[in-house]
């Protein structure tokens, strides 16, 4: 069985879809999803991005950064492109809706795209930096660290992580500002019990979405994850009938 932690490659047909999982997490975030549309003849690549899926949360800190991230996102396209598939539309999941809107402000050749639970748009949210820990300590206990290894690499988490969180504000502050150049067709997803990203920032993208035709949905019960989570059969629909439009 292939590893949730490493890039997949699903190749079903001439139309293609870059899929970005989300922040301290992995390509499994969007593997459900990946299926769903596989067994709709489209062709998937879902990129793992730098310092993540590793067995130290730290590489995500020391190797990862906005701008690698950004460059993990082109290199993704230009995967596909390298296929010989030149019909591409890009979607992320929280972290990865930033840099699946920012393709699509800059890059006129994909032909729509978007974005899920994703803080593209800052408002009031709730801790980042606790869940983040928490999945840290999960990931090491995981992979069996040394108990006093472990706790070390966590302190240095703990005093480090928020100089990472404040790019990442700071990078999507500019991909907030650029909506507006988006011109290609936008799907939004929304869980309304999100724990991460504060819903009513989906609002604010839609709304800033001035130039695109943007296909907005709201998941009522569904927590942050809505690939994963209790949405995901809904979500996938609602994705199924946006493509097929999208494609025509």
């Amino acid at each position: 069985m292939q590893s949730p932690t490493k890039s997949f490659y699903f190749e079903h047909g001439p139309k293609g879809i870059v899929l970005l999982h989300a922040f301290a997490s992995g390509p499994v975030d969007v593997r459900l999803l990946a299926r769903r549309l596989e067994r709709s003849d489209y062709t998937i690549y879902a990129p793992l991005l730098t310092g993540h899926g590793t067995p130290d949360f730290s590489d995500i800190l020391l190797q990862g950064s906005p701008e690698r991230w950004w460059q993990d996102t082109q290199n993704a396209i230009q995967f596909l492109h390298d296929k010989g598939i030149n019909q591409i539309s890009i979607f992320g999941i929280s972290l990865g809706g930033i840099f699946a809107a920012k393709a699509l402000e800059n890059d006129s050749d994909l032909v729509g795209g978007g974005s899920l639970g994703s803080p593209i748009v800052r408002k009031r949210e709730f801790s980042v930096h606790n869940t983040f820990m928490q999945m840290a300590k999960a990931n090491f206990v995981r992979y069996k660290t040394n108990e006093a290894i472990m706790n070390t690499k966590l302190d240095w988490l703990d005093a480090n992580i928020d100089q990472l969180l404040a790019k990442i504000s700071a990078f999507s502050a500019g991909v907030a500002d650029d909506l507006p150049k988006i011109k290609r067709p936008y799907f939004i997803g929304q869980g309304l019990n999100d724990e991460i990203v504060n819903p009513a920032s989906a609002k604010q993208v839609r709304d800033q979405l001035v130039n695109s035709d943007v296909s907005y949905h709201e998941y009522p019960n569904a927590t942050h994850m809505i690939t994963v989570n209790s949405a995901h059969q809904q979500l996938e629909a609602d994705l199924s009938e946006f493509l097929t439009k999208l494609y025509e």
